[in-house]
């Protein structure tokens, strides 16, 4: 898909929308999709051509830069973000979208991104052209086969807007793979990586000539079978692509925090996200700038909207984002479940750093106390790693994080037994925090502290010997 996308400070009303869709001319027609989410310009055969997908409000300052790079032209927030997005499989999609897009900044004010996609022309259409799959649910696709949804992207950054997360709903609901297909220069959002991170699905890197392979593992791969699989050798082993393998290592950094609270005492006065806020103010010296459920997140941050978003899809999962303000790069996935023993927030909060900057290490166990004391940690983790200050992810080797410290909240640790937890047989010296236990575990550069780690969670997990 090629996307273009119009950032106006005013909402894309009915007429605007329609002005849009006189971009094709007569010969294109008009249908909804995704349940009204989505207007699709489509031939006289039902091919789709563009989908303009609903327009969403942003409140939080930032985005646009952060998804579509500097100089977009953003308007003050809030301002309206409304993606159009041409099909690959027909030339003349891509200036349609254009023309719907450069019609709404006309009339809206605004930007157009990319710049140069903007156009105010009326694009003819010829009658029958087109192969792009659709799903059951209207969503469509470069390719679909019987195993697998295909979608081409060639933007800098892919997110894992709401389109993105449709596709992924609706292909695995289906029962089918979605694999992603960029050039070598595109990144991705850390909440779209750790989505393809599981198999079926996959993100497929095309290199110069017929050259594909895996932006995340380096596999080689071919188109066999209606799917991109791994190239295999004589005996059977897979190939990893030099151009993934020989990449320089990033002078950047990255702190990641995962941690997992527990409300045992769940009443109408629950309130979610105070833990995600309190170790965003920790690590940062403010909170979090905002929240939504997919990219570009758009709303303030709320915890009282955020917990009452999740009392509504209870007793199903929620998965939330939540990002920080655009000079400390700072970005946050917060799933909230029900458990036996209560409602569990599970954080991951990364945050990235120049080559001039420090990491705050000497910030991550105050932060352990107070989420033990204040806020039910169940167990805590901090490593470093090496990669994008920007936080976005490359097709490129990147070396896994180092272990900084572990934190066993105070219910594991009477599982355990406070002296089976504060004597592991290894060089450590951990640190009571009230009823919890911090193990401080290194300063992100040795990879042997992933042993240790190990060893540890061996340990914490055995039994101790009545006696």
């Amino acid at each position: 898909m090629k996307d273009v996308i119009a950032l106006t400070p005013k909402m894309p009303d009915s007429w605007a929308v329609v002005a849009g869709l006189y971009a094709g001319g007569p010969d294109v027609e008009a249908a909804g999709a995704n349940g009204g989410a989505v207007v699709q310009l489509r031939t006289a055969d039902g091919r789709p051509l563009v989908s303009v997908e609903a327009p969403m409000l942003v409140h939080v300052a930032g985005e646009a830069e952060r998804l579509l790079g500097g100089g977009v032209g953003a308007p003050p927030v809030p301002y309206w973000w409304t993606e159009v997005r041409a099909s690959t499989a027909v030339p003349e999609a891509a200036p349609l979208a254009g023309s719907v897009a450069g019609r709404l900044r006309m009339l809206l004010g605004g930007a157009v991104w990319p710049a140069e996609a903007a156009s105010l022309d009326v694009v003819a259409v010829p009658p029958g052209t087109g192969v792009t799959g659709i799903t059951e649910a209207g969503l469509a696709v470069d390719v679909l086969t019987g195993s697998t949804a295909v979608v081409l992207v060639d933007r800098p950054v892919v997110p894992l807007n709401a389109w993105m997360s449709e596709i992924l709903r609706t292909v695995a609901a289906a029962g089918l793979a979605l694999q992603i297909v960029t050039p070598p220069h595109v990144r991705l959002t850390l909440p779209l990586r750790t989505a393809l991170a599981g198999a079926p699905n996959r993100w497929v890197v095309q290199d110069s000539g017929n050259l594909y392979y895996d932006g995340l593992s380096g596999a080689e791969l071919r188109w066999q079978d209606g799917t991109f699989t791994p190239v295999r050798t004589e005996t059977g082993e897979g190939r990893v692509a030099e151009v993934f393998a020989d990449a320089s290592p990033a002078t950047d950094r990255q702190l990641i925090v995962s941690f997992r609270v527990l409300h045992e005492n769940v009443t109408d006065d629950l309130v979610l996200g105070d833990a995600l806020r309190t170790a965003w103010t920790a690590l940062t010296g403010s909170g979090p700038a905002g929240w939504g459920t997919a990219e570009p997140v758009n709303l303030p941050w709320s915890t009282d909207q955020l917990t009452a978003l999740a009392r509504e899809r209870s007793p199903e999962p929620t998965h939330l984002l939540a990002v920080g303000h655009p000079g400390r790069p700072a970005l946050a996935t917060l799933r909230v479940s029900r458990t036996e023993g209560g409602v569990a927030e599970d954080v991951i909060l990364t945050l990235g750093y120049g080559p001039d900057e420090t990491p705050p290490l000497d910030a991550v166990e105050p932060l352990a106390r107070t989420l033990a004391t204040e806020h039910g940690l169940t167990s805590m983790l901090a490593s470093l790693r090496r990669g994008r200050r920007d936080l976005t992810v490359p097709p490129r080797f990147e070396a896994p994080p180092i272990p900084v410290s572990f934190t066993l909240g105070g219910a594991d640790v009477r599982a355990a037994g406070l002296d089976h937890a504060l004597r592991p047989p290894l060089d450590l010296s951990p640190i009571r925090l009230g009823t919890a236990v911090h193990y401080p575990l290194g300063d992100g550069t040795d990879a042997q502290a992933w042993t240790v780690l190990q060893r540890l969670s061996a340990h914490l997990k055995a039994v101790p010997a009545a006696g």
